[in-house]
């Protein structure tokens, strides 16, 4: 993935995208609901329980087809099996980046080098969560003393 420190505002897809938003950075949203009926209909996803509406942001059509040729230029669609197959995609501190973790309920194992995190993630969501309880029931101290 390409990253923003190395190039990415360089990027001919990065560049059409800012040439973009110089041509529609004015347009009205009321202009761009008269100009498209079905943009309620159309700018709008659901799935997994969740309804995301995105017709009341300033992006066309041509908007979208530029972000995702950004997203493809990057190598995003890589990045995101990277990351849940626990690949070290966070760069910085080279590691994986285990978001995924924090929120598997299901607790099915995740695996980072042949070994599952999960049982690691679970001490600590479950440290969290005592340290949590002691805070909203008083019993956590600060340097005064007080809850």
């Amino acid at each position: 993935m390409v990253e923003a420190k190395t190039g990415l505002t360089a990027m001919p897809e990065w560049k059409a995208l800012a040439n973009h938003y110089e041509k529609i950075r004015d347009l009205h949203l009321r202009r761009l609901f008269a100009d498209d009926p079905s943009r309620g209909r159309d700018f709008a996803v659901e799935a997994a329980g969740l309804y995301l509406d995105y017709s009341k942001n300033r992006i066309t059509r041509e908007t979208m087809s530029l972000l995702f040729r950004l997203a493809r230029a990057v190598g995003l669609e890589q990045a995101i099996k990277d990351m849940f197959s626990g690949q070290p995609i966070n760069t910085t501190e080279g590691r994986s980046v285990l978001h995924i973790a924090l929120r598997n309920r299901s607790n099915t194992p995740i695996l980072v080098n042949g070994k599952d995190v999960m049982p690691a993630v679970n001490d600590v969501l479950s440290r969290m969560a005592v340290w949590c309880e002691s805070i909203r029931s008083g019993g956590w101290k600060g340097f005064t003393g007080l809850p």
